[in-house]
């Protein structure tokens, strides 16, 4: 039997572009799930620079993480605040 080698694999390593973010969390927001749109938006923060981002929503970088873990139950206002710093917007379009 071969052995086979692999290696963790970690989205916010591929998020590069404001397109790549906006696509990841448009995709979590169809989902419907919050639970995944905060996971989505854990994600995008942890691919930028989390200091620049807990300065922008006026949160400390521990409350930021807080807010963004899987315990986390941010409200709808923090939730914007942290979409607005990642330079992303929220739109509504019919289903």
């Amino acid at each position: 039997m071969t052995n086979i080698k692999t290696h963790p694999w970690d989205v916010a390593e591929h998020l590069k572009t404001k397109e790549d973010m906006a696509a990841y969390l448009e995709a979590a927001l169809e989902d419907g799930d919050p639970a995944l749109v905060v996971a989505a938006l854990r994600d995008i923060t942890r691919s930028k620079a989390m200091t620049q981002i807990s300065r922008e929503t006026a949160l400390g970088n521990e409350s930021l993480d807080q807010v963004l873990s899987m315990e986390g139950n941010p409200d709808f206002a923090t939730v914007l605040k942290v979409i607005q710093a990642l330079g992303l917007r929220l739109r509504a379009t019919s289903i």
